[in-house]
């Protein structure tokens, strides 16, 4: 190796150093990649004079419903009849009898975009609220942490998955065409299957866990056809098409011989069908933009697939290989493809997470960034037993005489790559928890209790002034105060009450309803779905004619 080209393979790394810390450390705003509540009418606590007839809840994105996962209750535990119907992004529940005064909870289940459950309660009250409330379990009120088994069946499939197709595309991309390479194919053919196989096994399982886990029922509700029509149909057809997809091309692929230039499209064709599948589920569907970041989780399962299917099939193949100059060509083909393959598995991976995650304190304060730290960590570890049979083992196979033996570069190649494989095997497994795990911190997830200390900003209205205050300073609900005064410090009132209303970059809440609390006093009930900074606009008619509008910053943590 020259001092030119190890320079330029040194660049070349530092460059990729450099592009995963500015993927990491740049801001990356909300990636919207989870569903929280926004606002609900009636507003949590509220006392109203007449029962609704409907109940909305608001949400940041698009949900999805859950048979018997919205229920209303009375104070005494007594279930009101009511139906629920998801509308994109909003709830809504229409009351069909008569409800007495006292206190009404609804107990309320859904899914997020991304496949997790989301759920909680509202309760407001008729009339004057109840003394006692006792609302009886249900469903709704199932965890939504997703169950280790699931997350063991889902790394059981993304291992047979990226196996099956990576072994396969690897006969069919760096095997030579000669009869040289016969034994090697009829090696790797039947690893391909068995992986398939298990692939197969993994996906399908996984899909009444899913079931079970979104809809918050015990194993016995499986029998219920119920369970089944409820899922979305992407539960389905992604299972379907890694299945249809690994099946055609282990089918494609002959049993010894090189594969005609036909079979060989067939083979690639299943491989890809198999491998996209995966990226229209999951986290990626709901963070933002949608096609792009599904584009590159297209890549980035890609260039796992071909990373691990290579290192497995090099590990069972090279031996028989290396009796002649086969094994040297097919070594430095894939190593020069594993290069390009490893930036493109840390620039996807560190963008995805960026988008995901959201932010330091997503990676910092929840499981699911506690998770992706601990995957991070192990696909560093294969990313230096990759540099090191890139750099060091490959070029003394090239080099060195063919011997046999313990220490033969073949054999340490050969283990490096086992242990290489190994670690990739552990970061799937960990891909297989991350599907079913939450990116929102604690705070985010729950409706938190408030820290009791609000901010106040002050603005000037013409000739009034005015103290504009949030508190808490949460995320979660909170209440946004006005209170207006005159020069000489006495309530001071507008031709019209004021007009607020909040959003950020990402989130529009629009306009907050206020009421009066007292001369010049305005306060109403807001729900922030996430931190940030949040801009509200005041708006104060203060004469006929004269409509003074200013703006107020709050960053809530």
């Amino acid at each position: 190796m020259t001092r030119r080209s190890a320079g330029k393979r040194t660049g070349s790394w530092l460059l990729l150093f450099a592009v995963v810390c500015v993927l990491l450390l740049g801001p990356a705003g909300s990636a919207a990649a989870h569903a929280t509540l926004v606002s609900t009418d009636p507003a949590e606590g509220a006392v109203l004079g007449a029962a609704p007839e409907r109940v909305t809840f608001t949400f940041n994105e698009s949900v999805i419903g859950v048979p018997a996962g919205i229920k209303v209750f009375d104070a005494t535990g007594t279930e009101v009849a009511s139906s629920a119907s998801v509308r994109e992004s909003q709830l809504l529940v229409d009351l069909d009898e008569e409800v007495p005064d006292g206190t009404i909870v609804v107990v309320w289940r859904l899914v997020s975009e991304d496949g997790h459950p989301i759920g909680g309660s509202l309760s407001f009250a008729v009339g004057a609220p109840s003394d006692v409330v006792d609302v009886p379990t249900t469903s709704a009120d199932a965890g939504t942490d997703a169950p280790l088994l699931l997350g063991l069946v889902r790394g059981v499939g993304y291992v047979g998955l990226l196996l099956a197709a990576g072994v396969t595309a690897f006969s069919v991309l760096f095997l030579p065409r000669d009869r040289v390479a016969d034994r090697a194919r009829a090696r790797l053919r039947p690893v391909a299957r068995g992986a398939a196989g298990v692939a197969a096994l993994g996906w399908w399982l996984a899909v009444p866990l899913v079931a079970l886990y979104q809809l918050g029922l015990p194993a016995s509700a499986i029998t219920e056809s119920s369970t089944w029509s409820s899922l979305a149909p992407a539960e389905y057809v992604v299972p379907a098409a890694v299945v249809v997809g690994l099946a055609l091309a282990v089918a494609s692929l002959p049993a010894a011989a090189a594969p005609d230039r036909t079979r060989a499209a067939v083979v690639l064709v299943g491989c890809v069908l198999a491998v996209v599948a995966p990226t229209f589920t999951g986290h990626t569907r709901a963070a933002t933009p949608e096609a792009l970041v599904v584009g590159v989780d297209v890549l980035h399962l890609a260039a796992g697939t071909v990373w691990l299917g290579g290192l497995v099939a090099i590990a069972l193949v090279l031996g028989d290989l290396a009796r002649g100059d086969s094994g040297a060509v097919v070594l430095g083909r894939f190593s020069t493809w594993a290069a390009g393959l490893l930036a493109v598995l840390v620039i996807a991976g560190s963008f995805l997470a960026w988008r995901v995650a959201g932010s330091w304190g997503a990676l910092l304060d929840s499981g699911y960034g506690s998770l992706l730290l601990v995957k991070v960590l192990a696909a560093l570890v294969a990313t230096g037993l990759a540099a090191w049979n890139r750099f060091s083992l490959t070029p003394r196979l090239r080099n060195a005489p063919r011997r046999r033996g313990h220490g033969s570069p073949t054999k340490m190649l050969v283990r490096t790559a086992l242990a290489e494989a190994g670690v990739l095997v552990v970061v799937l497994f960990i891909t297989g928890f991350l599907v079913d795990k939450s990116p929102e911190t604690e705070a985010a997830a729950t409706s938190v209790e408030g820290s009791g200390e609000g901010i106040e900003e002050s603005v000037q209205l013409d000739d009034i002034s005015a103290q504009i205050t949030l508190d808490p300073l949460d995320v979660g609900p909170s209440t946004l105060t006005i209170t207006m005064t005159d020069d000489a410090g006495e309530p001071a009132e507008g031709y019209e009450a004021p007009q607020l209303s909040l959003t950020t970059d990402d989130v529009d809440l629009g306009a907050v309803e206020v009421s009066s609390l007292g001369p010049g006093v305005y306060a109403g009930d807001v729900v922030l779905p996430t931190g940030g900074d949040w801009e509200v606009q005041v708006s104060l008619r203060t004469t006929e004619f004269d409509n003074p509008v200013r703006t107020v910053t709050f960053r809530v943590p």
